[in-house]
């Protein structure tokens, strides 16, 4: 489901209509007022002194802009039989997912970072 989003939509106790979005497995309610939170996937491997610098800025980052951080060994997962994420991303790391598409790699692009959140 990774790169997908699925519009669904349910009646609420009094008949209304809700929606809510699932993007990567996560459910956000939808309502007039209500914003939906982003996420942020550092994808890095061990040994990598530039992903951990990428990882305390988005980790500083993530407690001021209240976004969600995910991290993902891409060596790991390829380990565990997931080759994807180090066949498309290995050669570039780290590289920085907002809502699962591209954003940066091997830095963080803060003021884009920024702008695209505040954007939505």
């Amino acid at each position: 489901m990774a790169g997908h989003t699925v519009i669904q939509f349910t009646s609420g106790s009094r008949g209304n209509q809700r929606m809510s979005v699932a993007s990567a497995g996560r459910r956000y309610p939808c309502n007039t007022g209500t914003m939906i939170r982003h996420w942020v996937q550092l994808l890095t491997r061990e040994g990598c002194p530039v992903c951990v610098q990428v990882h305390d800025q988005l980790t500083r980052l993530a407690a001021e802009l209240a976004f969600d951080l995910r991290t993902v060994d891409v060596d790991a997962a390829a380990a565990a039989g997931d080759t994807g994420l180090r066949a498309e991303f290995g050669d570039r790391l780290p590289v920085v997912l907002l809502d699962g598409r591209e954003h940066s790699y091997w830095e963080v692009d803060e003021p884009r970072l920024r702008a695209d959140l505040a954007g939505s």
